[in-house]
């Protein structure tokens, strides 16, 4: 009965709706836990340390939740990676230009619009990198809940784009905001890694190897100095996603069965629990439109996002050098494109190591309120994007009649 209920839990909790729900309700808690009167308990839980000090580890909780969850996060997002480019839609190259091509220019235009908006200001050198990423949980999360009559092709275009950038996201602040490395960890997790690949490639199946490797590779890598959530990314790529002759699931899918639920349901809600809580008074409220590092990153998130996912999609589709998934529109897929501006995880994990204080906390309120227009605006578009395929295909059976 217990596993039954564990089963059903497991299930519920891999839905994007349910995923995206509870890391909403995570970042308003903290929110609301902030600005309250109990807001000393909140910081004091945050920044309270834990962790064998001789092995460099004595960290606060907000770090081990930005470290070490979010590096769970990030090995289910290179195992969705993996599948796409292996056996999902980005292993066919005409329709994996599309996607690819769209976080690209997702990537791109937020980035430069950022730079021009916040040029001179003090931060800007890292803090461009800020509005560069989407959100999956999230944005896949507004889609499940208000797209629901939008053809299936745009799961798997945001899908697609989403990992794609996070991708890219994961390289940036593997360069970024890596000030020197210690080539004998990276060294050492290079060999983790490869021992890992080995592994998959003899069929090893038991967690009693998996388990500490990857804690291993995750150390190494966080000892190396660059930060430890690639270590998620490299081991979600180098796992096996094609199942063997008579086997049921490849390993990627059983991983990612087993593992998504922990990761929607407590690895980045407790992240966004940690890294969300910021002040947002009349103060902070106020600054906002007028600060330029602060509106480097809404305009970033919020017009870089859309005009860049969009503009670089029509264009490549309008010049045959991509496809539209099947069944979508233009406005479909701006509907879509709006929904890449919700920044949230990456951008507030960003946030945090380009900035520090009181920029830091109004670059969080920015990438928090920006995610939120998004979401409403992209969730708006969507409704009546769908009022207008449900209208289609009504129409139809009376048009073949």
């Amino acid at each position: 009965m217990i596993t039954q209920v564990r089963s059903e839990l497991s299930r519920y909790l891999r839905t994007e709706t349910v995923g995206g729900s509870i890391l909403l309700i995570a970042a308003a808690v903290a929110v609301l836990w902030a600005n309250s009167a109990w807001s000393d308990a909140y910081f004091s839980l945050r920044d309270f340390q834990v962790g064998p000090s001789a092995l460099h580890l004595n960290l606060s909780l907000g770090t081990w939740a930005q470290d070490a969850l979010l590096a769970v996060f990030f090995f289910v997002a290179g195992l969705e990676l993996k599948r796409e480019l292996v056996v999902g839609e980005l292993s066919d190259r005409k329709k994996a230009m599309l996607p690819i091509i769209a976080a690209v220019g997702g990537v791109v235009t937020p980035a430069l619009i950022a730079l021009a908006v916040g040029w001179g200001e003090p931060g800007i050198e890292q803090a461009w990198a800020i509005p560069v990423a989407t959100d999956i949980a999230f944005a896949l999360g507004v889609l499940a809940l208000t797209g629901s009559r939008i053809p299936a092709g745009a799961r798997v275009f945001l899908l697609s784009l989403a990992v794609v950038d996070d991708l890219l996201a994961i390289i940036i602040i593997a360069t970024v905001f890596t000030a020197s490395i210690a080539m004998l960890w990276l060294l050492a997790a290079v060999a983790g890694a490869a021992l890992y690949w080995f592994a998959q490639h003899r069929r090893i199946t038991t967690p009693l190897l998996y388990v500490p490797l990857a804690m291993f590779v995750w150390y190494a890598v966080h000892e190396a100095g660059i930060h430890a959530t690639l270590a998620g990314v490299v081991l979600g790529l180098l796992t096996r996603v094609r199942p063997d002759p008579g086997e049921d699931e490849a390993p990627a899918t059983r991983l990612e069965h087993r593992i998504q639920p922990y990761s929607a349901g407590f690895c980045v809600p407790v992240f966004a629990l940690f890294a969300s809580g910021v002040p947002v008074n009349a103060e902070v409220l106020g600054t906002m439109f007028t600060d330029r590092l602060t509106l480097a990153i809404i305009l970033g998130l919020l017009l870089g996002k859309t005009i860049g996912i969009f503009g670089v999609s029509w264009l490549v589709v309008r010049l045959r050098i991509a496809v539209k998934p099947a069944g979508l529109d233009f406005r479909d897929m701006f509907a879509l494109s709006v929904l890449g501006a919700i920044g949230f995880t990456v951008s507030l994990l960003v946030a945090e190591l380009a900035l520090e204080g009181a920029e830091q906390e109004k670059a969080k309120a920015a990438v928090l309120l920006t995610s939120l227009a998004a979401s409403l605006i992209g969730s708006a578009l969507l409704l009546r994007r769908g009022r207008v395929h449900d209208a289609r295909t009504q129409a139809e059976p009376a048009d073949n009649g």
